[in-house]
């Protein structure tokens, strides 16, 4: 992959949009999106395109699982505290990698953290679909534990991989 090709094409869709390149000028001043995701790190769940997002819509927290340990907590804290946050999705996934390997005791490197806190969600769940499902969910009532003055909305929504659907 050429990485710097790659952003030339970003710029040229950037500098011939002009509603595009009015955005990133006003976002060099400062950001001010409304919604956070924390969302697994897996290439086909892209938040930006399934929320049909543009630049600085949404504040993206991506982790294997879509799990909160202590990093994913502290940028969460930052978001809510400095950007004024009022919605937190907590988006899951059909077929997930990790949800699979903690199903099936399967190690990955340094991913022990990540593993544990599946673990701890999903139990002895054996259907990755469902263990999708309350992962996220036992997400979002970690998040309230951990910010129970949060003024804002807490959910969480499963990204269908085959249909692209988020319910």
């Amino acid at each position: 992959m050429d990485i710097k090709k790659r952003n030339q094409q970003f710029l040229s869709e950037i500098n011939n949009n002009k509603e595009l390149k009015t955005t990133r000028d006003n976002l060099v001043k400062g950001q001010h999106p409304s919604l956070l995701v924390v969302c697994c790190s897996d290439s086909r769940v892209v938040p930006e395109k399934i929320l049909s997002c543009s630049l600085g819509e949404i504040f993206v927290i991506r982790t294997a699982g879509n799990v909160v340990n202590e990093g994913e907590l502290a940028s969460i804290s930052y978001a809510i505290e400095h950007l004024h946050i009022n919605h937190i999705l907590i988006m899951g996934h059909t077929h997930c990698g990790a949800i699979h390997a903690v199903i099936h005791n399967e190690e990955f490197l340094y991913s022990d953290p990540i593993a544990k806190r599946i673990k701890h969600n999903i139990l002895d769940i054996e259907d990755e679909k469902t263990a999708s499902e309350v992962n996220a969910s036992k997400e979002v009532e970690y998040l309230k534990i951990m910010f129970p003055d949060y003024q804002g909305t807490i959910e969480y929504k499963i990204y269908d991989i085959e249909t692209s659907i988020l319910y």
